[in-house]
């Protein structure tokens, strides 16, 4: 089992950034690939940024790819997405996912995949 807490969420003016983090416990950290993802009203739920284990592999969705920046620190238990040059179209509820693998170097980016997920974050940008 691990429990997963988001904040770092808010209201911001396109063009502006917000850091997300998320904090585990639980498990050992470090078993775990993570991901987070966003959700909004009548949409399902969207990849948004992954990270292996060892956080030496990240994958980005396209639209956030150089604008957001994803990363892990095993030490805390922690991890994070920067979000820069946020447009109003990055409005959502944020979440963060685990999922424990064998494989250091394996990103997911299916919410299938994940087995454990943080309540989310909500971030809303302002035109």
């Amino acid at each position: 089992q691990v429990q997963l807490v988001e904040s770092g969420g808010g209201l911001v003016q396109a063009g502006g950034f917000l850091r997300l983090s998320c904090a585990a416990s639980g498990r050992a950290f470090s078993v775990f690939a993570m991901g987070w993802f966003r959700r909004t009203p009548g949409k399902d739920r969207e990849f948004v940024a992954g990270v292996s284990r060892s956080g030496g592999r990240t994958s980005y969705a396209d639209s956030v790819k150089g604008r957001f920046i994803i990363s892990r620190d095993n030490a805390k238990n922690a991890v994070y997405l920067q979000l820069n040059d946020l447009k109003p179209e990055d409005t959502a509820v944020y979440s963060c996912a685990a999922k424990s693998t064998l494989f250091s170097a394996d990103i997911y980016v299916s919410p299938v995949e994940y087995t454990y997920w943080g309540p989310g974050t909500q971030v809303t940008v302002s035109s």
